[in-house]
């Protein structure tokens, strides 16, 4: 009966250390999943604040590029509208002259007063005229065009 009993005890024994065995396992592995799921919440949650900064700052570029672009437009019907002047004549481009310069083309009028204070302008020849225009259209897109990429980079760079 003694070895009856030893070897129950034995078997009993063994049992637990088993059952103790499979419930540290189980731990272990529950463990390791709630890691594992608090590691992925955290890469989840990081990756969702990226998204929302990435679009926050699309949405501030896309505002900006419809800011840009309504500005060119503004500026190339501003210019449209100067060219159209000078075609018909409306509008005419002058420059001032010095009194002492030596000019026969233009005539020294005096003011109305008759005191020959008075600036002298002298108009530009309409081809002229245009070939100014032209040029400032392409400086007024130039700079905005510029405005548009510092306002880009500095967004870029806020965050």
């Amino acid at each position: 009966m003694n070895r009856l009993r030893v070897g129950l005890g034995a078997l009993l024994l063994m049992l637990f250390a088993a059952l103790a065995w499979q419930v540290q396992g189980w731990r272990y592995g529950r463990q390791l999943a709630q890691l594992a799921q608090a590691q992925a919440d955290a890469e989840a949650a990081r990756l969702l604040a990226e998204r929302g900064q990435r679009r926050a700052v699309e949405q501030r570029l896309e505002e900006s590029e419809t800011r840009h672009f309504k500005e060119l437009d503004d500026a190339q019907q501003s210019q449209a509208r100067l060219r159209d002047r000078l075609a018909t004549a409306d509008l005419r481009l002058s420059v001032l002259v010095e009194r002492g310069a030596v000019c026969s083309a233009v005539p020294a009028t005096a003011g109305a007063s008759g005191v020959d204070h008075a600036t002298v302008r002298a108009g530009l020849e309409p081809a002229h005229a245009r070939r100014i225009i032209a040029i400032t259209d392409e400086g007024d897109r130039g700079l905005i065009a510029l405005r548009a990429c510092q306002d880009y980079v500095r967004k870029l760079y806020a965050d």
